[in-house]
């Protein structure tokens, strides 16, 4: 069999995505702050599109404003009768209805030239400015160059340090470095020796161990029981079965919780002291109140710009549509995507309106009685009931948080499975999730419950989930099991 190359040309239907619809797409997940960056974008690249200012709207206006108003009017009626979305050329003839390209865009219309590039702003302060804070890398090698003075040493002290990770931990064993690094083992053990004194004490340690107990010396701690703890019975610590381990070292449990309490005052994750990850502040998109029996949805739309066509450059349309293609094509090429990108704008706000004021309607219970009344809700339903695609309600949810009167949450989480209750009702996962853990804070600390036990409680009070669903949600809220909260309470009640 041979194989050729040829050409061929095949007719096939497929669904293609129009750049129009794109961009709006790529509008919903954006948070305010990442769509003032696009408005912004949109604003440098499109002169069709300026910023609204009231102050100028409200100012008097001279004899010669007025006439030349008066004449973008006239210059907008004949625009308007000119331009349509699916012609490219213009209409002398113009018809009304919806192929007006500028037809459900008169709030956007200004007939004044007010370009927003003018606005004077005072230059920044480098007194005000905040200096990048010094990474973990940052802050080892420049405790390496005052540390190494060998050229060789301080190389290899470099490369040590550029495979630890953020925790503080090597990622390599000591044989994988020095083969990389073609030098001995020994060199790169002394020189880890070193660094794992740098501040913070213990990066560049291979194990917990390791680094606890490059602390301990650090510190000074000579107590032969704690150093005999780390170096051999880890173990049995990380499963906190304190009972063997004061078998094993022939102590009393008072004794054992002494230790780890000195342990504790240890970090096991030297390196996240030098973390550059960052609080971040949530800045809500819809703001959700209750004004006698309503509940009213409001979006934040503080820093949003207001935007409309500039009437300078619609001027500048009509005047090229007489005798100008090349002007006039650019511009009108300009105003179309301006009026797409506004109503996009337009249409991002319904749909995320939509979505909220959907999610409020369904749980009004939960906003005035709490948890306990929470309703299960899908996508799906949403999707549904607005009359959008399942996707497009992904995206609204995605990276935007509700202000209600119990506080700030993700829209995301009101989206959650429901369980069957016993006479057929659907119940939130929210809700068992939150009976689970009211019933682990009210257990007995002597004996706690185990899985099967809190599926029975659970199942008296008509939730019916499998002892796996149980374990599942017990990790997801970061409970222990019922052998581990039975020794660390029993710890607790020797001291």
């Amino acid at each position: 069999m041979t194989l050729r190359q040829r050409l061929d040309q095949r007719q096939v239907q497929k669904l293609i995505l129009a750049p129009a619809l794109q961009q709006a797409i790529k509008l919903l997940p954006l948070t305010n702050l990442e769509l003032i960056e696009v408005i912004d974008e949109e604003l440098s690249q499109n002169p069709m599109i300026e910023i609204e200012d009231e102050a100028r709207e409200h100012k008097p206006k001279d004899s010669e404003t007025v006439a030349a108003e008066e004449a973008g009017v006239k210059n907008k009626d004949s625009l308007l009768e000119g331009l349509s979305l699916e012609s490219t050329e213009p209409r002398m003839n113009g018809e009304g209805g919806r192929d007006n390209l500028l037809a459900g865009f008169q709030e956007y219309l200004d007939e004044g030239f007010r370009p927003h590039f003018t606005e004077s702003r005072d230059a920044v302060s480098l007194e005000n400015t905040i200096s990048r804070t010094a990474s973990l890398w940052d802050h080892l090698n420049w405790q390496a160059s005052l540390t190494f003075f060998e050229a060789e040493d301080r190389e290899l002290a470099e490369k040590i340090i550029g495979d630890i990770n953020e925790d503080g931990y090597l990622s390599s064993t000591v044989e994988e470095l020095a083969r990389l690094n073609q030098t001995t083992p020994e060199k790169i053990e002394s020189l880890r020796a070193k660094i794992r004194a740098f501040d913070p004490v213990g990066c560049g340690s291979l194990n917990l161990g390791e680094a606890l107990i490059a602390q301990m010396d650090y510190l000074q701690v000579q107590d032969a029981v704690v150093r005999t703890i780390v170096a051999k019975h880890l173990p049995l610590l990380e499963r906190s079965d304190y009972a063997q381990l004061a078998r094993v070292l022939g102590i009393s449990l008072a004794e054992i919780r002494q230790r780890i309490d000195l342990l504790k005052s240890l970090d096991p994750t030297p390196g996240r002291k030098y973390s550059e990850e960052r609080t971040t502040y949530v800045v809500p998109d819809i703001f959700v109140t209750k004004e006698g029996e309503d509940w009213k949805v409001d979006l934040n739309d503080e820093g949003l710009p207001r935007l409309r066509i500039s009437g300078y450059y619609r001027q500048l349309l009509g005047k090229a549509a007489a005798g100008e293609p090349e002007a006039y094509n650019f511009l009108k090429d300009r105003l179309k995507k301006a009026l797409w990108f506004m109503r996009s704008l337009d249409q991002r706000n319904q749909t995320i309106n939509k979505v909220a004021r959907f999610i409020v309607d369904r749980q009004k219970e939960f906003f005035e009685k709490g948890i306990d009344y929470i309703r299960p809700l899908t996508l799906m339903e949403i999707a549904q009931d607005i009359g959008v695609h399942e996707s497009t309600v992904g995206r609204v949810v995605a990276n935007k948080y509700m202000m209600t009167p119990r506080g700030v949450f993700s829209l995301k989480y009101f989206f959650h499975k429901s369980l069957q209750g016993n006479y057929g009702e659907d119940v939130s996962s929210l809700k068992v999730k939150d009976r689970l853990r009211k019933l682990v804070e009210a257990e007995d600390k002597a004996h706690p419950l185990s899985d099967i036990e809190i599926g029975d409680l659970l199942s008296r009070e008509g939730l019916n989930i499998a002892r796996r669903t149980v374990a599942k949600y017990r990790n997801q809220l970061k409970i222990e099991p019922s052998h581990i909260r039975k020794r660390k309470s029993a710890m607790e009640e020797k001291t």
